[in-house]
């Protein structure tokens, strides 16, 4: 079964840096692909960043490119989203997704993070920036 758990939100201050992680289990890492997705209050579900454990192709939303870095450790089983020069728009919360099995993980990722094409989802981790 395939499980997702978030952790490191909490509050940061405008312009800061923050570390999202997501520790996975339950399937073949390089054959998913792994996205991060976020949700603030009253907005639908946008796509922030997405990689693919076969290569390490990622892909990311228009809105934090340049300012987000999705990365994965494979030996901890965890992807982990960097985060800096957080605005206020930022302030949602932050779910990790995977998907797969597929011959072709990577093409999941294309043209961008797509919330839709997820099946697996964690619970989510709040994080707020205060300006």
């Amino acid at each position: 079964e395939v499980q997702l758990v978030e952790s490191g939100g909490g509050l940061v201050q405008a312009g800061g840096s923050l570390t999202l992680s997501c520790v996975a289990s339950g399937f073949t890492f390089d054959k998913y692909a792994i996205g991060w997705f976020r949700q603030a209050a009253g907005k639908e579900r946008e796509g922030v960043a997405c990689i693919a454990y076969s290569d390490g192709h990622t892909s990311y939303g228009d809105s934090v490119k340049g300012r987000f870095t999705i990365s994965s450790d494979n030996a901890k089983n965890t992807v982990y989203l960097q985060m800096n020069n957080l605005q206020d728009e930022d302030t949602a919360i932050y779910y990790c997704a995977a998907e797969g099995p597929a011959r072709l993980p990577w093409l999941t990722c294309l043209p961008r993070p797509r919330h839709y094409v997820f099946a697996s989802w964690g619970q989510g981790t709040q994080v707020t920036v205060s300006s």
